[in-house]
């Protein structure tokens, strides 16, 4: 399905090429290898549990985010309110505004169930921009403080390690959309 199309962009569902597409480019500017975590988020897909969107330009797969409908993660877990996780866009390609249709899809997704949905963001330099794109789009903490591979950190206690699961939850409250409505 298409979401979004402006001009060179389109925001669509993630298809099986994409994963290996961005595993590669995500690997050649030096991130993490991916292909496992993308190819998981399609089966995610396929069972019903996630949509999973792509942006494209020109063709190619350049960023990703996914919202899970009834996420059971987090500050926020078994709320009945979507998730939006594992929002990326290739570095050379930040800065013109593909995070912030991605994120304006995301959300019109989310606002086909709930009024409410929420995500949890990276606390250490390398989720800056991400954090600062969340303030921004109206994101607020939910007032659990730090979270730390799935459970919440104790006041004053020691953190294992500032890493991509220490996080902040934050949520933020939608105009609910019919199903009829699009993106």
């Amino acid at each position: 399905m298409i979401y979004l199309s402006e001009g060179d962009l389109i925001i669509r569902d993630m298809i099986a090429s994409d994963a290996p597409a961005l595993a590669a480019a995500e690997a050649a500017q030096g991130w993490q290898p991916t292909l496992e975590k993308h190819e998981r988020r399609l089966r995610d897909q396929a069972a019903g549990k996630c949509v999973s969107l792509v942006a494209a330009l020109h063709g190619a797969p350049v960023g990703y985010i996914h919202v899970y409908p009834d996420s059971r993660w987090g500050a926020f877990g078994g709320r009945g309110w979507p998730e939006i996780m594992d929002f990326n866009v290739l570095e050379k390609h930040r800065r013109r505004g593909v995070g912030s249709r991605l994120m304006d899809v995301a959300e019109a997704v989310a606002a086909r169930c709930s009024d409410t949905v929420y995500l949890g963001v990276g606390l250490h330099s390398g989720y800056g921009s991400a954090q600062r794109l969340y303030v921004k789009r109206g994101y607020i903490p939910d007032g659990t403080g730090a979270w730390y591979r799935g459970a919440p950190c104790p006041p004053y206690g020691p953190i294992a390690a500032n890493d991509d699961e220490l996080v902040l939850y934050l949520s933020k409250t939608l105009r609910r959309q019919a199903d009829g409505d699009h993106a």
